[in-house]
């Protein structure tokens, strides 16, 4: 009978500890291209049924593109459901071959799901988005800080707001270089843009960030980007539904498209009313307006058609 291989690894900036389960056997590698490379030949003679990596920042890409390269079945899980997990099972300590078991053992526990990674081309296009968003902060935080500064300190904030909006035009140019360099990319922009509410950051940000859309059903993809309500009931207690987890930037994205939608598309803003006349407070109504827009944008993006929307016909 073939032994059932799990294997975890914990990632630093330098360096990757692996733990292989049920042998309990742990080593440490380099996280450069050699030691990549050497873990990957030496993953594949154990020919493990699942391998979990933590996303760490960055860290992990180089070593969980080479094992899927090499057919290997990785799945990179958020450190929080490690996290938990750890907790879950008593296990207090931390070091980094301890880190490593512990993945290891949710990977046998919870066999996640192996998801394709993004390319190169992916990678930087997400990059640019994280840093469009990072100007734009800084951009909000400088013009905050200008409404009360005078003088020598409003001179310097002005200029360097005027830098920063340089930045941000670059960073668009280079966003618009990026789509119409990918003829797939630029067609799924298209699409997504043909709703109404949803801009070219939106698109652009659902694009990089959540590459599964189109191709989940309507409660996976809501789960994923955290827009799925889950239940918090227990015995005779019922507790009101919340959303919670999933991909930050993307939540974000679709909250600002939603607030447009709900002013200028039709079906959003009659759903976002309707909820409201049933009681919904304005905050669940937009949550469930988020959902609603986000599984059209999923069913756009499986049948490859733009939006079409006719005013119903009254009698």
């Amino acid at each position: 009978m073939n032994e059932r291989v799990f294997v975890g690894i914990d990632v630093s900036k330098d360096g990757l500890d692996v733990a292989v389960l049920p042998r309990g056997e742990t080593w440490h590698c380099t996280n450069s291209p050699d030691g990549i490379a050497a873990l990957a030949e030496r993953l594949r003679t154990l020919k493990p049924i699942g391998i979990v990596m933590e996303a760490t920042g960055k860290y992990e890409l180089a070593a969980a593109s080479a094992l899927a390269a090499a057919q290997l079945p990785v799945a990179v899980v958020n450190p929080r459901q490690v996290r938990d997990f750890a907790k879950a099972t008593g296990q207090l300590a931390k070091t980094d071959r301890i880190d490593a078991l512990t993945l290891a053992r949710f990977a046998e526990a919870v066999k996640p799901v192996a998801r394709p990674l993004p390319d190169a081309a992916a990678r930087e296009l997400s990059d640019l988005i994280a840093r469009r968003s990072q100007i734009v902060g800084m951009l909000i935080a400088e013009k905050n800080r200008l409404s009360r500064a005078s003088g020598l300190v409003g001179k310097n904030i002005r200029s360097h707001i005027a830098w920063l909006e340089k930045q941000l035009a670059k960073l668009d140019k280079e966003l618009e270089d990026s789509l119409h360099s990918n003829r797939v990319w630029l067609e799924t922009v298209t699409l997504l843009r043909s709703v109404p509410g949803v801009g070219k950051t939106t698109a652009i940000t659902l694009l990089a960030e959540l590459p599964e859309l189109g191709r989940l059903s309507r409660r996976e993809i809501a789960a994923l980007a955290g827009v799925a309500p889950f239940c918090r009931d227990s015995g005779t207690l019922r507790g009101t539904r919340k959303v919670w987890g999933g991909r930050s930037q993307v939540r974000r994205a679709l909250y600002m498209a939603t607030l447009v939608a709900s002013q200028h598309n039709d079906v959003i803003c009659s759903f976002y009313q309707r909820l409201l006349g049933h009681g919904k407070k304005k905050k669940q109504a937009l949550t469930a307006c988020m959902r609603k827009l986000l599984v059209t944008l999923n069913a756009i993006l499986r049948d490859r058609q733009p939006w079409r929307y006719s005013e119903p016909q009254h009698a």
